[in-house]
């Protein structure tokens, strides 16, 4: 065959084979790098260091009855410590997707900042993670934002973390080529956004030297969200000139909904913990942005230092509250029925107890590296033409630093990424 021809054919058998570009169900031109299985993720690391035997393993009996299958009761004697709340589902998460019983946080310390940073990131840590600088490889929404084509605005991309402390710098890396121009808006509702936040910050003069510093810092971080292209700070993330004027009302509504007490109580239940208010204005920004990208954190089980009982309430709270996420998930346009939710804890805690002992005589729990801090469990749901439904791994499948890989391979952007800088691989048993 002469050169000209066989150059000639080659071309037209390349055009035929080419796959153009393609319009997802919520609108958006894809280009087709990867096959998505939804157009929504939403991650919640929950809850603070949780302990499969109170968990999936229920040997307090089923204290996630939203969450997990089974009608086991809860043990006596921490019965009277627990907060009355409503049953809320009448089928638990673990029957609307894959619920990975004996998930692994394999290695680097067993802190919560280590293993929040190896969940967001895809690498494990190490002892030399530093709690006031960017994490040393990108993170889920710097992946996200970069390699989603056309380039996803970061409305879309969310990151909702409970405490000020380190949270904040796990949006974005140091890492050459990602950093604060892939970055997520984000948002503290507990410091920020409660009534006594709102509170202390509308009268200054009730501001101690440090609650100032924490406040000036937050307000820098703030104003760093509304920057244009621009003007990227090192303290913030891009937004162009209409998402900056959409966040910036949202967030003014908001406040202004807080003075009013609008969200003191917004689910009826006489009082709200942190994870609530976490969860509770994660739903709000799920409602008004449809992002497809969203990263909640939960703290409020990491009482088990000093408190078993309270522990195990606040694992019930946290139970309650992802299921009001899914609940609105589930009612809202867009996202309904499009969006895998998954559900994993940083870590686990120790085996044996420490030698702390609460009101109802029950020993409180650390985690420092023994192999039952290193076992969680990890919940994937979502629509049942994506994900598989019913199905339960009791054997050790996964780890924490799957996560990122799955998230990326639900978003259709698993191949993009640079081939080796992941330390995991895409839970692909998850999905059909």
């Amino acid at each position: 065959m002469k050169r000209k021809t066989f150059l000639r054919n080659a071309a037209l058998t390349a055009a035929g084979s080419m796959v153009v570009p393609y319009l997802l169900p919520s609108g958006r031109l894809f280009a087709a790098t990867g096959s998505r299985k939804a157009n929504h993720v939403v991650f919640c690391l929950f809850a603070g260091g949780v302990r499969n035997l109170e968990s999936v393993e229920k040997a307090e009996g089923n204290l996630m009855t939203n969450t997990l299958l089974g009608n086991e009761s809860i043990s006596s004697d921490i019965a009277p410590g627990m907060t009355p709340l409503p049953q809320l589902a009448t089928t638990p998460l673990q029957s609307m997707g894959t619920l990975f019983k004996d998930f692994r946080y394999a290695s680097g310390p067993t802190g919560h900042y280590n293993g929040h940073t190896t969940a967001i990131t895809g690498k494990y840590s190490d002892e030399a993670i530093k709690l006031k600088e960017p994490p040393k490889y990108p993170t889920i929404f710097e992946y996200y934002r970069k390699h989603t084509s056309p380039s996803s605005s970061a409305l879309n991309a969310w990151w909702v973390s409970d405490a000020l402390g380190p949270y904040p710098y796990l949006n974005y890396s140091s890492y050459d080529g990602y950093g604060a121009m892939y970055g997520a808006n984000a948002i503290q509702p507990a410091n920020l956004l409660s009534s006594q936040s709102y509170s202390i910050l509308g009268n200054p003069l009730q501001l101690s030297n440090t609650e100032k510093a924490k406040c000036d810092l937050m307000k820098g971080f703030m104003n760093g969200q509304f920057k244009t292209s621009t003007e990227l700070l090192a303290n913030g993330i891009k937004n162009n000139p209409d998402d900056a004027e959409h966040l910036q009302t949202f967030l003014r509504n908001i406040m202004q909904e807080v003075s009013l007490g609008i969200h003191n109580n917004p689910w009826g239940l006489g009082g709200m913990n942190n994870d609530m208010y976490n969860i509770y204005f994660g739903t709000k920004i799920l409602q008004e942005f449809k992002p497809e990208l969203m990263v909640i954190n939960m703290q409020g089980v990491d009482v088990a230092h000093f408190k078993y009982t309270d522990y195990a309430n606040n694992m019930r709270l946290a139970d309650y509250a992802l299921y009001k996420l899914w609940q609105t998930i589930q009612t809202t346009p867009g996202l309904a029925n499009d969006t895998v939710l998954i559900v994993a804890p940083e870590h686990g805690r120790n085996l044996q107890p420490n030698s702390v002992i609460d009101t109802y005589g029950r020993y409180a729990l650390d985690h420092n590296n023994d192999e039952m801090s290193r076992k969680i469990f990890c919940l994937v749901a979502g629509p049942a033409g994506a994900v598989k439904q019913g199905q339960v791994f009791s054997n050790t499948v996964g780890q924490s630093v799957d996560i990122l890989p799955t998230i990326a391979h639900v978003l259709g952007f698993e191949n993009d990424i640079p081939f080796g800088i992941l330390d995991g691989r895409a839970l692909t048993e998850a999905f059909v």
